[in-house]
């Protein structure tokens, strides 16, 4: 039987794809002549993870996790670079009697055999990932020693290396420059992980990278400090964004072609004392929250937001910290309504991402379309919903209340820690407090919290005292989750995030304290909760008991205390 078909079956098996899927990647390999495996990834069906750990036992080979190993520079002067770049092969270590190397397809006999002539020595092949094949191999080539010239023209040398004495432009240098295929290979494989954002800093001696996943910073690699020039070069062109440029904070957006579908990077650049730091912000429209049933909400909260979104006019706030899936929610409540029907607009800053049937407009401040004209010129469009990416100041403020209260559906965003701390703040901009009675309709407050890795999550009973401070139940055993680490979820314990909730529908009680000019925190948190209110505490305790996160991270959001 041969490979493609053994791996396809063992897959099936142990219930990762099923046989359908199979067939068609099998159909599929007869075009493309793509591996199996590599088309269950691109795909989705599968992660690089688990492909390999089953090639692994498929083929007794062991797996290595070449992120954490720091192969000898003294092995690349042994093989010609054409094999390591075409054969994707790290050497790792030598002995007297093998010459070990990771390889993406360890099966590859000729490849082998290259080697093998040219070193001399037995090649025992390990198995590795090709995206970290591929991280590694543009690290370590910086500086190896047959490119040792065509490096220095390409920049890698610094501010002062030969790069500067050749004459070509900065565009012609980054073009041949060895490090490409690795910032390419950056991108990759940070969009596969998931990763919401690419951090590239430069540091007294070296180049850090570090991905964040689900909210959290982490060191993924280093560079030499040397390949900053190149790296942030690169980037630069790739964005659109003015090379030359190195003493002001820039702006840009580049897209690339992922695993058959467009993402999206923001790119934003900031002078440092020791060069030029780039941020990336990863826009993948497949990982996007578009349903309001993705949110992971109960469902007493979203009855609430399902008719909030169905009001005729009204204003509606989405509050919390930056970073807490605010405008994700918006975007969710429009995909309730029918765009088809109705005129919706929207005016962000930036946009995230296109939405279908709905017209968007970026903001552009330098000529003179902030959130405040922008929406007077949306009002002049004859529109039925209109979403402002967020409420900044007084003049937008009371525009939108103004626009909820003379017919239409409005929504934004704020900055504020609860949903009637909301009230507050805007009177404090100045709104007055008899108006936002009549325009509010809703408040929605949210946090984003981790997801406890279902696969190694260990249970434990809750501590009684703990119990009586949380004000939960002594007459039963609380069984929470907590975070253990295994291969699938990278030994972090969580993977993937969901948002906790409050949500203020104003009913009567509320509307009436608003009409009397009585906007105190507490006062309207308690007529709130008499009407139905489920605080944000709550509704994490909730997720915590059903195993979906941990005590830990609801204590973090929402700063409980025991």
């Amino acid at each position: 039987m041969a490979n493609n078909e053994l791996l396809g079956q063992i897959m099936v098996k142990i219930g990762t794809v099923t046989e359908k899927e199979v067939e068609t990647a099998l159909m599929e390999q007869e075009i493309s002549k793509e591996k199996i495996g590599r088309i269950f990834v691109r795909q989705g069906l599968i992660t690089e993870d688990q492909l390999l750990k089953v090639l692994s036992d498929l083929w007794g080979i062991p797996l290595v996790q070449i992120e954490k190993t720091e192969p000898d520079s003294n092995l690349f002067k042994m093989i010609p670079f054409s094999l390591l770049k075409t054969h994707k092969i790290l050497p790792l270590s030598l002995n007297k009697q093998y010459l070990t190397v990771a390889m993406a397809d360890p099966m590859n006999t000729k490849a082998i055999d290259e080697v093998q002539m040219a070193t001399g020595f037995n090649v025992l092949p390990v198995l590795a990932g090709e995206s970290d094949l591929r991280i590694m191999l543009g690290r370590h080539l910086t500086f190896y020693k047959d490119f040792e010239t065509e490096q220095s023209t390409a920049g890698l040398g610094g501010e002062t290396g030969g790069g500067q004495e050749t004459g070509a432009s900065e565009e012609q240098l980054v073009i041949n420059n060895p490090l490409i295929d690795m910032v390419d290979s950056i991108l990759i494989k940070a969009v596969r992980a998931r990763v919401s954002d690419i951090h590239i800093e430069p540091l007294e001696k070296k180049l850090l990278i570090r991905f964040r996943m689900d909210g959290v910073l982490y060191p993924v690699f280093s560079l030499p400090l040397s390949a900053n020039s190149a790296v942030v070069s690169r980037l630069k062109i790739l964005a659109g964004i003015d090379i030359a440029e190195k003493r002001l904070p820039q702006d840009g957006r580049l897209r690339m072609l992922i695993d058959r579908h467009q993402v999206d990077f923001r790119v934003a650049t900031l002078p440092t004392y020791y060069g030029e730091k780039i941020v990336l912000r990863i826009l993948d429209k497949n990982q996007a929250v578009n349903k309001l049933e993705q949110l992971g909400l109960t469902a007493a909260n979203y009855e609430y937001m399902a008719q909030l979104a169905q009001k005729p006019h009204g204003l509606i706030l989405a509050t919390g910290p930056t970073g807490s899936g605010k405008t994700t929610t918006l975007y969710s409540l429009l995909g309730l309504i029918d765009a088809g029907r109705k005129n919706v607009i929207t005016i962000e800053d930036p946009i995230e991402y296109t939405l279908h049937e709905i017209n968007q407009v970026q903001t552009n401040t330098k000529a003179g379309l902030t959130f405040a004209s922008g929406l007077r010129a949306i009002l002049r469009q004859d529109p039925d919903v209109i979403m402002v990416g967020e409420i900044r100041d007084r003049e937008t403020a009371e525009l939108a209340v103004h626009t909820a209260l003379t017919g239409h559906l409005v929504m934004s965003t704020l900055h504020t820690n609860s949903a009637a701390g909301s009230i507050a703040r805007l009177v404090d901009m100045g709104v007055e407090g008899y108006l936002l009675g009549a325009a509010l309709i809703g408040i929605i407050s949210q946090r984003l919290v981790r997801k406890l890795c279902r696969n190694c999550r260990e249970p434990y009973v809750l501590n009684t005292n703990i119990c009586r401070k949380l004000g939960l139940p002594l007459d039963e055993e609380i069984v929470l989750y907590r975070a253990k680490g295994c291969q699938l979820c990278r030994q972090t314990g969580y993977q993937g995030r969901i948002a906790i909730h409050e949500i203020i529908v104003l009913g009567s009680l509320v509307k009436k304290l608003l009409e009397q000019g009585l906007f105190a925190e507490d006062r309207i948190a308690d007529e709130a909760r008499s009407e139905g209110l489920i605080e944000i505490k709550n509704d994490g305790l909730l997720k915590a008991r059903q195993g979906i996160t941990s005590l830990e991270e609801i204590m973090q959001a929402v700063l409980l205390g025991y």
